[in-house]
Order: C-alpha cells, then sequence, then structure tokens
C-alpha cells in the first residue's frame, strides 16, 4: 500500500480517483471494511516525498457544490490512488480553481 503510492508521482493537475478505506457497523454489531472513492482534481501537494505529505483532492458535486479533501498519501486508510489523466497547468497551487469556471484543457 505505502510502497505503491510512493512509487507514483503525484502532480498538481492531476485528475485522480482515491480509494479510502471506512470502518462501519453492521446491523448486527460487527465491524465491516468497506472501500470509498472519491474522484477529483489534485489541486495542492503538501511536504513533497516526507511521511507527511497530503494532497488536496478537489471534485464538483452533482448539485453543483465544490467539495475538497486533504489526504495523507502514506497513510494506511489510503488503500490506493489512481490517476485517470493530466490537465495542462503552470502553477504548482491550483487554488484558483475555486473560483474559475472555464474547464482545464487536457494533456495528450
Amino acid at each position: 500500500m505505502v510502497e505503491e503510492n510512493k512509487k507514483q508521482e503525484i502532480k498538481p493537475g492531476m485528475k485522480v480517483k482515491v480509494f479510502e478505506k471506512l470502518r462501519e457497523k453492521g446491523p448486527k454489531g460487527e465491524i465491516e471494511e468497506r472501500l470509498q472513492a472519491f474522484e477529483g482534481v489534485v489541486i495542492a501537494k503538501h511536504k513533497k516525498k516526507e511521511i507527511g505529505a497530503t494532497i488536496v483532492v478537489r471534485k464538483i458535486s452533482a448539485d453543483g457544490v465544490g467539495v475538497e479533501k486533504i489526504y495523507p498519501l502514506y497513510s494506511p486508510l489510503i488503500d490506493r490512488i489512481e490517476v485517470l489523466g493530466q490537465y495542462k497547468t503552470r502553477k504548482a497551487k491550483l487554488y484558483y480553481l475555486r473560483t474559475y469556471k472555464k474547464k482545464l484543457k487536457e494533456e495528450k
């Protein structure tokens, strides 16, 4: 798990799908573990390759509201991170996407 995330080079502007492990109590009281996916654009990466490195992922939900989540890269609760694509960017921090209305261009 941790080794997989180390090999990937995640950059701002990448479209990613993060699979997070969740533990819930079932109807009979036993603990069940499941995976929940969160798909969006990486708008920032902090602390590069340190053990406390994090990424900020932003997506627009169905009703047009923006949702941001901060994920620690080397957490055991992160199952895997899939890279789906790369957008063209010139900045390291894409906080301007919070108010930006146009679509970003996809790199080939």
